[in-house]
C-alpha cells in the first residue's frame, strides 16, 4: 500500500480538493497531521463531505490548533510546541493520503517545517496554481523534493496557464496527474468524475 503526501506551492493552492480527489480514486485513509483554524469545518471535515467511497476512514489531526495562521504561530497562541515525534502515522492497510499545511517550508516549531513530516517511502504531490510567481515556488517546492530523492508528481489547480506549465515540465521533468479546473463547485459528484480521471495516472 502506497502513501501520498499532498503539499502546495503555497497556500490556499487546492491541496484539500486534490486530497479528497485522490482519497476517492484510491478509496484511501485520509490524515491531516496539523490543522491550524477552522476546527469546526476542518481540512478532515471537508474531505470526509466529498468523498462516497465506503472503504476510505478519516483520521484525528494530531494537532487541532485554533488559529487560521502558520502552525508555528497557532501552537505558541495555544500554548503548544508541535513535537514532530509525537505525530504518528495512523496504522492502516490501506493507501493513506496525508495533507500538508501551507507549503513545503511552513514552520512548525523553530527548527521542523512540514518537509520534515515526509517519509521518504512517501509519493509526493505538489498542487501548483498559476499566479505572478508561481513558477518560482513551483520549481523551489519540485526541485527541493527532487534533491532529497523524493519521488514527485505535480497537480495543476485552476485554469490552464501552457506557458508557465510548459516551463516547469521542461525544467524538471515532472510528471503531471493532471488538472483540477476552476469548477463552479465542488461536490461528491464532481469528485468522483476528477478520481476516475486522476486514477490511471497514480
Amino acid at each position: 500500500m502506497s502513501t501520498y503526501f499532498i503539499t502546495g506551492i503555497s497556500t490556499d493552492v487546492g491541496k484539500t480538493i486534490a486530497s479528497a480527489i485522490l482519497v476517492e480514486a484510491l478509496e484511501a485513509d485520509y490524515f491531516k497531521p496539523v490543522q491550524a483554524g477552522d476546527l469546526h469545518n476542518s481540512d478532515t471535515h471537508k474531505v470526509e463531505r466529498l468523498v462516497t467511497n465506503p472503504k476510505s476512514k478519516f483520521h484525528p489531526n494530531s494537532y487541532a490548533l485554533n488559529t487560521p495562521m502558520s502552525p508555528h504561530g497557532a501552537a505558541e497562541i495555544d500554548n503548544l510546541t508541535i513535537d514532530v515525534k509525537s505525530i504518528t502515522r495512523p496504522k492502516t492497510k490501506n493507501h493513506l493520503v496525508i495533507e500538508g499545511a501551507g507549503g513545503l517550508l511552513v514552520p512548525l516549531n523553530e527548527k521542523d517545517t512540514i518537509l520534515d513530516l515526509i517519509d521518504k517511502k512517501d509519493k509526493v504531490v505538489v498542487v501548483s496554481r498559476h499566479y505572478l510567481g508561481s513558477i518560482n515556488h513551483s520549481l523551489l517546492t519540485i526541485n527541493t523534493l527532487k534533491e532529497k530523492g523524493f519521488d514527485v508528481a505535480v497537480i495543476y489547480s485552476g485554469d490552464e496557464h501552457p506557458s508557465t506549465e510548459s516551463i516547469i515540465e521542461k525544467m524538471t521533468g515532472v510528471k503531471v496527474i493532471g488538472r483540477i479546473n476552476d469548477e463552479p463547485y465542488f461536490d461528491q459528484n464532481v469528485v468522483r468524475e476528477y478520481a476516475a480521471k486522476f486514477k490511471e495516472n497514480l
